[in-house]
């Protein structure tokens, strides 16, 4: 096979893409990249209604781009989400898995009902979503379908104060690895993304926390975890694109069962 370069805003035309967890931060910024690529894009989250950021954007892309409400912890939600997306764009060939939670407590004292809400999203959610997006990809003959789990740095290690979400994403590593073997006989790759810290509205709680626990005053956890990254800053949305469109494409046609670092530099594997 001869490799030929692809224009770089035709990398995913013809692609339709579903991203969980996307009205705002991370999955907003990816549903924007697939869009400049030619896809279209179906995106999912909790609210009733977009965020004005989303509201925004499919104004400008009203052919290519809806919003829909889904709770992943709720199976007939997701069949319907996967249902509503297919009717307006049609199959799904790309999934963003990415609607996740976070919360940390020290290890003696989170409790079951902490354990519970991190696993329904991050670990139950996850892999129903994927599980029902590839069994639909299956039904529809989808070639070249492509799964991205958004999983983390915390999966490449524990914290103590961060018990559940490390193993949550840890999981959601392994769940990579074992269904894109199970796809491979299909042309259906599936890799992970895991970013380090970037820096979405979710750190305003993240920081908070560690400020309690740690007696930290505010803004100083996320100063500190910025500064420590090797290329010495936190990440942004937009620092995740990239790797996001490329699992995405034909580029990475030879990629799969992989959980790609994005992190400045902090975790190295």
């Amino acid at each position: 096979m001869t490799w030929a370069p692809i224009p770089p805003a035709q990398r995913l035309r013809g692609r339709h893409a579903l991203l969980t967890g996307a009205a705002g931060g991370m999955g907003l910024a990816v549903a924007q990249a697939y869009l400049q690529q030619g896809a279209r894009c179906s995106v999912a989250d909790l609210g009733a209604h977009a965020t004005p950021e989303l509201v925004a954007l499919i104004a400008q892309h009203p052919d290519a781009l809806h919003y829909l409400r889904s709770d992943v912890t709720q199976a007939a939600q997701i069949d319907a989400l996967i249902d509503a997306a297919a009717a307006r764009f049609g199959p799904v060939s790309t999934l963003f898995n990415n609607a996740a939670i976070f919360d940390m407590a020290p290890l003696l004292e989170s409790d079951e009902a902490m354990y519970d809400r991190i696993f329904a999203v991050n670990v139950r959610g996850a892999f129903f979503v994927m599980q029902k997006v590839l069994a639909h990809m299956l039904r529809h003959g989808v070639r070249g379908g492509a799964v991205i789990n958004m999983a983390s740095q915390a999966g490449r290690r524990g914290e103590a104060l961060v018990a559940h979400y490390c193993a949550s994403k840890a999981a959601l590593i392994s769940y990579t690895q074992s269904a894109a073997l199970a796809m491979a006989p299909h042309g259906i790759r599936v890799n992970g993304i895991a970013p380090g810290v970037v820096d979405t509205a979710m750190w305003t709680q993240v920081d908070a926390l560690f400020a309690r626990y740690e007696n930290l005053p505010p803004g100083e956890k996320k100063r500190r975890v910025g500064a420590a990254v090797p290329l010495g800053r936190m990440g942004t949305p937009a620092d995740i694109c990239g790797a996001a469109v490329f699992l995405a494409s034909d580029e990475a046609a030879y990629v799969t069962a992989q959980t790609l670092n994005v992190d400045g530099g902090n975790v190295m594997s």
